[in-house]
């Protein structure tokens, strides 16, 4: 390639070259030669490494159509780039397939893995099974055909208590894990229902309401939140201890439950303050609210130190109903801001009788 490169300088500055008379054919067969080369080149490094091949045919092919138009010094010079893009190419190469081999060599591993490990859980059958195999062998050898049958028969018969072996210790170990993933499937059911109820009234827990409220604002479908307070329960734990407290919040949730609708969703959201889902828009949460506070408001009955104790139990509710685009906190915080106003209200009217 340099003495060609020499040869065209030569001829360009008119400088006198020995045998010059047929050097011209000489070097456009030197240049078709080349030529050719290159486009072998190309074949066989797509041959060679289809996965990278392409992009150095493409470049080889680009320089033997530049040859092909006309041959200069600055057209050969350029054959230099090109020798470093085939080197590069050929780095590139290499390393493709170091990968593959690294790739090749980490599933040969897993496989010599398992299949160590499946040895050393059953070894048992394995040697049971080489037995076997050995014994088949050794039939091949046999010429009488009525201990080559006799041998067939004991092969065959040890063969399938094997495999009968193996077919019921697999069974036992898919019950058994049958078995756990169920008994695992339980547990996990009743930490669900642990955590999505609380644990003093029965009601849905505070997180598990959250959750309710999440999903129903993501449907886009219309709802109302509820929180309702129990007036003055204070005084109810100050004055009769809170084990009455205790049991006046269950009564009040179980009536408070069965007050609500099927497609409500009743909680506690803590202490004496209670929250619903109201499944339907402000007018119609209106009047079932309005309903479910004449249910629950009243008399309840509660054991205190002295003996059964009637204890007259009202409540504060606020009421909002979901706007689009709003969060969970600021549609909350309407509800609580409402309730906390009938609250004042109530204490208003209280004071004024």
């Amino acid at each position: 390639m340099i003495s060609l490169k020499k040869y065209l300088e030569s001829v360009q500055t008119g400088a006198e070259t020995p045998g010059k008379t047929g050097d011209d054919g000489l070097l456009s067969h030197a240049i078709a030669a080349y030529r050719s080369a290159l486009l072998g080149m190309a074949e066989c490094g797509l041959d060679a490494c289809p996965a990278l091949g392409a992009d150095l045919k493409q470049g080889l092919g680009r320089l033997e159509a530049t040859l092909s138009v006309g041959v200069t010094c600055e057209a050969m010079s350029a054959t230099k780039k090109s020798v470093q893009e085939l080197r590069d190419w050929g780095r590139r190469a290499a390393g493709h397939y170091r990968q593959k081999a690294c790739e090749v060599k980490e599933i040969l591993i897993v496989m010599a893995q398992t299949a160590e490990s499946v040895g050393s859980r059953d070894k048992r059958c394995a040697d049971q099974i080489n037995d076997v195999t050995t014994q088949l062998k050794q039939i091949a050898n046999l010429e009488d055909l009525t201990e080559i049958r006799a041998s067939i028969e004991k092969s065959a018969s040890e063969l399938k208590t094997s495999i009968d072996r193996m077919a019921a210790e697999g069974k036992e170990a898919i019950e058994r894990l049958r078995a756990e993933v169920t008994t695992f499937q339980a547990k996990l059911d009743e930490a669900e229902q642990v955590a999505s109820c609380d644990s003093l009234t029965g009601l849905r827990s505070r997180m598990c309401m959250e959750s309710h409220f999440e999903r129903r604002m993501a449907s886009g479908l219309p709802f109302c939140v509820a929180i309702i307070d129990i007036d003055g329960f204070k005084r109810v734990n100050d004055e009769y201890g809170h084990m009455a407290g205790d049991e006046l919040l269950q009564q009040f949730a179980t009536e408070l439950k069965s007050a609500c609708r099927s497609t409500d969703v009743a909680g506690r959201w803590g202490g004496d303050e209670f929250i619903i889902l109201v499944d339907c828009e402000m007018a119609g949460a209106k009047a079932q609210t309005d309903r479910l506070m004449e249910w629950v408001c009243g008399s309840y009955t509660v054991q205190a130190g002295s003996g059964p104790t009637k204890v007259k139990v009202d409540a504060s509710i606020g009421l909002a109903a979901y706007l689009p685009g709003e969060t969970l906190k600021q549609l909350l915080a309407r509800a609580d801001a409402e309730m906390y106003q009938r609250k004042a209200d109530a204490r208003v009217i209280g004071a004024s009788r």
